[in-house]
């Protein structure tokens, strides 16, 4: 998902994007919707949610 697409969701939902960096701003995306933060974190490689709206591929290459 691109950054404009996440930003609008982000907006949507009522959270001030400002200049977080797209991992963070995910995350924020994640709790606000009761879900956990999980996005580019250690437990993402072992994530069983194949329905999340993020991206799978994005989610679990960690850098």
């Amino acid at each position: 998902m691109k950054m404009q697409e996440i930003k609008k969701k982000a907006t949507i939902l009522g959270i001030k994007t400002g200049k977080m960096k797209k991992n963070d701003l995910i995350r924020t995306i994640q709790s606000k919707e009761g879900n956990s933060p999980c996005f580019q974190q250690e437990i993402s490689a072992s994530c069983l949610q194949m329905d999340c709206c993020w991206l799978r591929d994005d989610c679990i290459s960690l850098r």
